[in-house]
């Protein structure tokens, strides 16, 4: 998917995000290694964007660098405080993937899923709007 061009787009280091008339955020994945520091300003610009209220996410992921196991630990961390839950539209496989990396140990601190069609993530985040 593509943003339209009467989009609202908000661009960030780590992602670009539309929030859209339905509740659902919509982000679009970027490629730079995440660290505590680009995070920290990423849940800023999430809260900013959503007026801190939590939200449905729905993001578009792409091929980035593994973070440290610490940046992995603060990203889990912050998952909630700004997402209710987390549909993740992906080719085959990379979602999953992710998902083994962060939660190897322990289940995700809000409702996750992988999709590989971006229509079937928006239905089943409905359910959180």
């Amino acid at each position: 998917m593509t943003l339209g061009a009467n989009k609202n787009i908000v661009e960030g280091e780590i992602a670009d995000y539309c929030m859209e008339d339905n509740g659902i955020l919509v982000s679009f994945s970027k490629n730079p290694k995440r660290t505590i520091a680009n995070i920290t300003a990423n849940i800023a610009l999430v809260k900013q964007i959503t007026h801190n209220k939590r939200v449905p996410l729905l993001i578009h992921l792409c091929n980035s660098p593994v973070p440290s196991r610490e940046t992995q630990k603060f990203a889990t961390e912050q998952l909630a405080s700004v997402y209710i839950a987390m549909a993740m539209v992906s080719k085959p496989g990379l979602a999953s993937f992710i998902l083994g990396l962060l939660f190897k140990f322990k289940k995700p601190p809000i409702p996750m899923k992988s999709f590989t069609n971006e229509n079937e993530a928006r239905q089943w985040l409905q359910q959180y709007v």
